[in-house]
């Protein structure tokens, strides 16, 4: 039997205190790329109480994101937005989820992303990264970003770092390994950026800037 959202929702201040779990309840945060980062982020934001969620992504679930992300065989061929929507719904029943099965781009992003307190960069590839950015600090300097740089190879976990770039910009990784170099992406290194772009969006709602 699932719990109610009020069993659900004390369940979740009695771990995290009245005024903090509050903030996350009041807060949308828009995650960009559900691949090997932002499927791991989504779900630690959704299991920490984060009321409001943005997914966002356009392809589809392939055979060669199994290792590192959070999808099912039973999946294969589904838009991650969509897989991940219900996935996310089994977790978190209660959570305010808006899904997006769109390529974000100049022209599309203050539109879409208008609603959202904080915005998570989670793309694999280093244009995209850039433009999201780019195109947030620009023309969104009211919002809070925290992007990914380097998680890849088997490289100590204990070189992937937070870093308050700005006043608002967070960068997580080790700022130096590629996708494309030596054996790629592996699921626990990937996943220990993704908990620190997790950690860093739930610090920031918290009010805790400082790293």
């Amino acid at each position: 039997m699932i719990p109610t959202k009020e069993e659900m929702y004390a369940a979740l201040e009695e771990r995290h205190g009245k005024e903090l779990q509050k903030k996350l309840s009041e807060t949308s945060v828009a995650v960009c790329g559900l691949g090997g980062l932002g499927s791991n982020i989504a779900i630690s934001l959704a299991r920490a109480g984060v009321g409001k969620l943005h997914m966002i992504d356009f392809d589809k679930v392939d055979i060669s994101n199994l290792n590192r992300q959070q999808y099912f065989p039973e999946q294969l061929g589904m838009y991650k937005s969509d897989a991940l929507y219900d996935t996310l719904k089994r977790i978190a029943p209660y959570c305010e989820i808006k899904k997006d099965c769109v390529k974000l781009d100049d022209d599309n992003i203050p539109r879409l992303l208008a609603d959202d307190d904080i915005i998570v960069e989670a793309f694999d590839k280093a244009e995209q990264k850039a433009m999201l950015v780019n195109c947030v600090l620009e023309t969104m300097p009211e919002k809070y970003l925290v992007a990914g740089s380097g998680m890849a190879g088997l490289a100590s976990s204990n070189t992937i770092t937070t870093k308050r770039v700005t006043k608002r910009f967070y960068v997580c990784g080790d700022g130096v390994s590629d996708v494309n170099d030596g054996m790629g992406l592996v699921s626990s290194r990937v996943l220990i950026c993704a908990g620190h772009q997790a950690h860093a969006v739930i610090r920031i709602i918290a009010g805790e800037f400082d790293i």
